[in-house]
């Protein structure tokens, strides 16, 4: 299944979408997507819908993110070896842990907020994956057992902020620093997450392309480490890092800018379309 949210921000409705590409309305079934509603039971009765029952919602709705409620967004860091190598960073021994401030989460395809005084605000291109069922210690082969799906996320990251002490959480929580979605692709219809092509490009220029073969890490075993230190609950956002690419690594490096537009997309979990707008713009 193919799950999203769409309509206004705080008003969203569930919705799913059908063979043909369409957004059917999943209200009268479901009143959100909610961490309870992504619990592994509750998709799979779902699963057993006639979609083509469920009235088609007209038009190009607002996509929100497909999570309602996300109890963490956590991030993985450096767990693509060019990507640590552009950034003139060690290997990692071990997956780097930090967190996303869950306000900064918006759909798919809203604008990129540059905060007041921005210099460096940069992309990341990342395959995201939501719990489905709590996961405790659990083992790297139990793993997946406790995904409900994957969705894209695009880490953007304000480095100036980030690198001003060894706590990166600031340059990456601020408002709109988390697009998700466009869709929840429940794991059924993701047989192996690493294997999947990655891209981005802004203003129309590819800057990064990449296979999730490539991770340092894998799903199964960032999520088998995470849950060795915190509990993993339905809703859960994990993010699993980014390929090389993005400004902070080019040559000489490369910010985005008010009115600059990006494109994502993983193979498989659909794309997003952003542009970059300035704060004052962002609280019209």
């Amino acid at each position: 299944m193919k799950l999203c949210r769409f309509g206004a921000p705080g008003h969203e409705k569930p919705g799913i979408v059908d063979r043909e590409g369409r957004i059917r309305d999943l209200s009268a079934h479901l009143a959100d997507l909610t961490p309870e509603a992504l619990a592994t039971e509750r998709l799979a009765a779902l699963a057993r819908l006639d979609i083509k029952s469920l009235p088609v919602v007209e038009g190009s709705p607002r996509l929100g993110p497909p999570v309602a409620r996300v109890p963490k967004f956590i991030a993985i860091g450096l767990n693509y070896r060019d990507h640590a190598e552009e950034a003139g960073l060690a290997i990692p021994s071990e997956p780097i842990i930090f967190m996303k401030a869950t306000s900064c989460i918006t759909g798919p395809n809203d604008a990129i907020v540059q905060p007041p005084h921005s210099t460096k605000l940069d992309w990341e291109l990342e395959l995201g994956l939501v719990i489905g069922s709590t996961a405790r210690y659990v083992d790297e082969a139990h793993a997946l057992d406790h995904v409900a799906g994957y969705c894209i996320v695009n880490d953007v990251s304000e480095r100036a902020f980030q690198m001003q002490s060894s706590q990166w959480d600031k340059g990456k929580g601020c408002d709109s620093f988390g697009p998700i979605g466009p869709w929840l692709v429940t794991r059924d219809e993701v047989p192996d997450p690493q294997n999947l092509d990655m891209t981005l490009a802004v203003n129309g220029q590819r800057r990064q392309s990449g296979n999730t073969a490539t991770m340092i890490f894998s799903v199964a075993q960032i999520v088998a480490y995470c849950s060795r230190y915190m509990t993993l609950v339905p809703g859960d956002v994990i993010t699993t890092g980014t390929p090389p690419g993005v400004g902070m690594g080019m040559k000489p490096p490369q910010w985005l800018k008010p009115g600059d537009e990006l494109h994502l997309s993983i193979e498989g979990l659909g794309e997003q379309r952003q542009r970059v707008v300035t704060e004052t713009a962002g609280r019209r």
